[in-house]
């Protein structure tokens, strides 16, 4: 793996989170695997300034909805049902189906997710 790619791999969903704008833009970066000196210079532009963006239904649904597909050939009735209801009440100032992600991720201890930016801070705001 390039040494870009790890750590791609573990923001792609927190950037997803919060701009599409700038997930897209670092696919573009990404594209047919070729990562300079400027590619990395503009990624890591791109991680601070995405520090500064507040998630929106909308950013927050795409990137759930990612994470979800790790869950959903797993997930029991139940679970399935649960993360409908809190996909369906989500607001970004009640943010249950962040938690309940986590929740899932711990569960069925997806190594992934478990190492990607988006579920260790909703972990930690958790806290």
């Amino acid at each position: 793996m390039e040494k870009w790619q790890e750590p791609w791999a573990q923001n792609k969903y927190w950037v997803m989170s919060r701009s599409q704008q700038f997930y897209n833009e670092i696919r573009t970066l990404a594209k047919g695997n070729h990562w300079d000196e400027e590619s990395q210079k503009r990624y890591q532009q791109i991680l601070r300034e995405t520090e500064s963006i507040y998630p929106t239904i909308k950013t927050l649904t795409t990137a759930y909805q990612h994470v979800w597909g790790y869950f959903k050939n797993k997930a029991t009735i139940e679970e399935k049902k649960k993360y409908q209801a809190l996909l369906i009440k989500l607001r970004e100032k009640d943010d249950e189906l962040g938690q309940y992600l986590v929740k899932l991720t711990d569960k069925y201890e997806v190594k992934y997710l478990m190492e990607s930016t988006l579920i260790k801070k909703l972990r930690k705001a958790n806290k």
